[in-house]
């Protein structure tokens, strides 16, 4: 292994400072993949991709994958965005939770 491949966590990143004096957490835009977890239903997914494609234009449903839980319970809706900033994540976090239908997102 190459040492110069590794950035010494104990020296601060070297990546621009936001105005509030914090290193960006994510640089936008950028892929961001998502788990949107929900009791199991037929048509759980679709709702998701329908609030999904509201936020990102460019989403494409077909690529999602959905897993069940061990017990058949729950479902997790696996997908990823493309995501340009932190309202639209915060924006689609918001209106996948009021449809009811959602437990967490991760």
């Amino acid at each position: 292994m190459n040492d110069k491949t590794l950035r010494d966590l104990r020296r601060p990143s070297t990546a621009e400072p936001k105005p509030g004096g914090r290193p960006p957490k994510i640089t936008f835009p950028c892929r961001y993949p998502l788990k949107v977890v929900g009791d199991a239903a037929e048509d759980f997914a679709a709702t998701v991709c329908q609030v999904v494609s509201r936020h990102d234009s460019e989403f494409d449903g077909s690529r999602l994958e959905v897993v069940a839980s061990r017990n058949g319970r729950f479902q997790s809706v696996r997908l990823t965005i493309r995501a340009t900033g932190e309202e639209q994540l915060k924006a689609l976090f918001v209106d996948l939770k009021a449809t009811g239908r959602v437990h967490m997102v991760v």
